[in-house]
């Protein structure tokens, strides 16, 4: 029984795109185990997968709000301080694995498992084409250089580079890439186009992390909608207490609700551009409406991919209420764009990234 060992860590989208390929790994009958920060114990316990808990990585708590230059260094310090790689080493001694999977922007583990000559594989949450033009210039890319960890030599340094999004959508798709440089389709659990009702579902979610000026644009959207003849959801998450906003009489406000669970009714979905929350509602068909909050990561040009496809606009998350509730009844009354997402929604569902992510890690392992 082949024994594969994710090596991760709460950066928001990656996590259940992560426990979705370890879920079916494990229903082929593989052993999977997951190392990561403790709190993310039960959330991979209730996936039915193995946890193992860092013992060297420095603190991380993705899910508070903090300035921009605190989140960069506790960041930076998480990809490039050389505990979590020791703790691989550690863990893979203890009990071997045949397949190393490791989240790209863990440069410290990369790294490692590259001096050791483990088989191993960088995973891609999102574009490829996203981290490779922004990290050489980002604060991320320049501060692992700096401690000798260049991330497209680690990437490259990888069995394979496994790239769970769409190829066509993907900045990167068209251009010529090393040899070890797979896409899989994107990562989601959509079944179908959704359906919409009367007044329109609208659901409107920014990160499961704490970014700087999160709680101002989730007021914003609350106040942009309540002229509006809609249904408004928002979930905001750990790091926003749905106390401290003022709720309109047709929206209601949730730290947590199964997305899936709301998306197969609803009409439009409002976002961060977070590549996991924009590829489940694409997946479902759904017109988007996206306010990047960091421009430090892939937010901004999956907004802007996603309006370039027609199947959605992109603004500011300094916008004002005006400016979104215009653009979101925009957005609920101009066929085009239901039309733009419906085509991209079958495209995206005609793939199951999951099925394919697995494939490509079983044939390495086979080779």
């Amino acid at each position: 029984m082949p024994d594969i060992l994710f090596v991760t860590l709460d950066g928001g989208g990656n996590v259940p795109l992560t426990l979705r390929i370890g879920r079916e790994l494990l229903h082929r009958r593989n052993r999977v185990r997951v190392l990561a920060h403790e709190a993310l114990r039960i959330t991979v316990d209730d996936a039915g997968l193995e946890f193992r808990a860092y013992r060297n990585s420095p603190p991380w708590t993705p899910h508070e709000i903090h300035g921009t230059w605190k989140l960069v260094t506790r960041m930076l310090a998480v990809m490039t301080n050389p505990g979590i790689g020791q703790d691989l080493l550690d863990a893979v001694r203890a009990d071997p694995a045949d397949l190393v999977v490791i989240d790209c922007m863990l440069f410290n583990a990369l790294d490692a498992a590259a001096r050791a000559g483990l088989r191993h594989v960088a995973l891609f949450p999102t574009f490829f084409g996203c981290l490779d033009e922004m990290l050489p210039r980002s604060p991320f890319g320049i501060g692992a250089r700096l401690k000798g960890l260049e991330p497209r030599r680690l990437w490259r340094q990888a069995d394979l580079a496994l790239v769970c999004s769409d190829r066509t959508l993907d900045p990167a798709g068209r251009r010529a890439h090393d040899g070890n440089l797979v896409w899989t389709g994107a990562v989601h659990d959509a079944k179908r186009q959704a359906v919409g009702r009367i007044p329109p579902l609208v659901l409107a979610s920014l990160s499961t992390g704490g970014l700087p000026g999160q709680r101002r644009v989730l007021q914003n959207i609350l106040d942009a909608a309540e002229s509006l003849d809609v249904e408004l959801v928002v979930t905001t998450g750990p790091a926003v207490d749905p106390s401290d906003l003022h709720t309109p009489a047709n929206a209601t406000v949730h730290r947590y609700i199964p997305h899936n669970e709301l998306m197969p009714t609803c009409s439009a979905v409002v976002g961060h551009g977070g590549h996991g929350t924009t590829f489940r509602a694409l997946a479902h068909g759904l017109p988007m409406l996206i306010l990047p909050m960091s421009p430090l990561t892939d937010q901004p040009t999956i907004g802007k991919t996603v309006a370039a496809s027609g199947a959605g606009k992109a603004l500011r998350k300094t916008a004002h209420p005006n400016q979104i509730r215009g653009t979101l009844d925009e957005l609920l009354r101009t066929e085009s764009y239901r039309t733009g997402a419906a085509a991209l929604g079958a495209r995206i569902r005609a793939t199951d990234g999951a099925s394919t992510a697995a494939d490509q890690l079983l044939t390495l392992i086979d080779r």
